[in-house]
């Protein structure tokens, strides 16, 4: 067994005001409950909540305290995501900070939630990285885990674990769930999502074993998730079978030169013929009832804000 500790942190987030002050009293009360913990993941827009208008440069204020506090606990920290503010462009940025307080790793989400997260330009590089005699793991951010593609480059590039912050607070959650659950089974890997709350999304955070079966579930309330992966169990798993059965890593490799819908020329009609991504009238007056609807939220006690992936 090759136990590695990962606290997923399911916190509220809010819209109108930073939240990178709670995200490190988080931390301070993680890794004083839970001090054997080596790496710890927080959820989707974290830091500034889900509003374009909070966009920041990278590297700035926000990666500056989170490096702060990742060499403080000597710990792997995943804060999240933030917009990033890049030349005439936006981004949905996670940074990835190893022990010694250093960036490592930055992750731009490749699959933003459109029609509706519109305004945000999409990354094209994927992210993986080893934790020294641990593992490799990857990082996936909210929607890109729809398209399977995603998940399966990342195993494909050896990644064990997928770290998976997210914003969902709509009424798809539950079907995320089985997709996470999915994507551990086909590819034979941990899968680690932490939803936010309020602003943040609807909570549910959810880790998976490379069998797809649930380790821990968690409801819709403020949640520290402190779980121990063998990682052992993945290796295993892709060596000799899900549960000693079917081995769809090593199918997929036998099997990979078949798509023929991933060729440059393959003829995409039907998909062509499904018409232009929708995008959504109106979105300033929709960006201020949003805020409006954040700042009603502080002063009543409502919970349940739907926010976007």
């Amino acid at each position: 067994m090759k136990p590695f500790a990962i606290a997923g942190i399911q916190m509220k987030v809010s819209a109108i005001h930073s939240n990178v002050e709670m995200m490190k009293l988080k931390l301070d009360i993680t890794m004083n409950l839970y001090p054997w913990v080596q790496m710890v993941v927080f959820s989707e827009l974290c830091g500034y909540g889900p509003l374009l208008h909070t966009a920041k440069e990278i590297p700035g204020h926000f990666e500056h305290e989170m490096q702060k506090m990742a060499k403080k606990y000597g710990i792997w920290l995943i804060p999240g995501s933030i917009f990033e503010k890049k030349e005439d462009k936006i981004y949905n940025t996670a940074s990835v900070i190893n022990p010694e307080g250093e960036v490592i790793k930055r992750y731009s989400k490749m699959f933003p939630f459109y029609p509706y997260e519109t305004g945000v330009t999409a990354g094209t590089e994927f992210c993986v990285f080893d934790v020294p005699d641990v593992g490799r793991f990857g990082i996936s951010i909210c929607y890109d885990m729809w398209f399977p593609e995603t998940i399966r480059t990342l195993a494909v590039m050896g990644a064990e674990v997928i770290l998976h912050p997210t914003l969902t607070g709509t009424i798809d959650r539950d079907i995320e769930l089985s997709i996470a659950r999915a994507m551990a089974s086909v590819n034979q890997c941990y899968m680690f999502d932490v939803n936010g709350l309020d602003t943040g999304g609807s909570g549910c955070s959810i880790v998976c074993g490379p069998d797809g079966r649930v380790l821990y579930q968690a409801g819709s309330t403020e949640e520290i998730i402190p779980i121990e992966l063998d990682i052992e169990r993945v290796r295993r798993s892709r060596e000799l079978g899900l549960l000693r059965l079917g081995q769809p890593l090593k199918s997929f490799r036998d099997h990979i030169g078949n798509f023929e819908i991933y060729q440059q020329g393959a003829d995409l009609s039907y998909l062509n013929a499904l018409g232009p991504l929708i995008k959504p009238t109106k979105l300033e007056k929709l960006s201020e009832l949003r805020q409006k609807e954040s700042e009603f939220n502080q002063n009543e006690p409502i919970v349940g804000y739907k926010g976007l992936k």
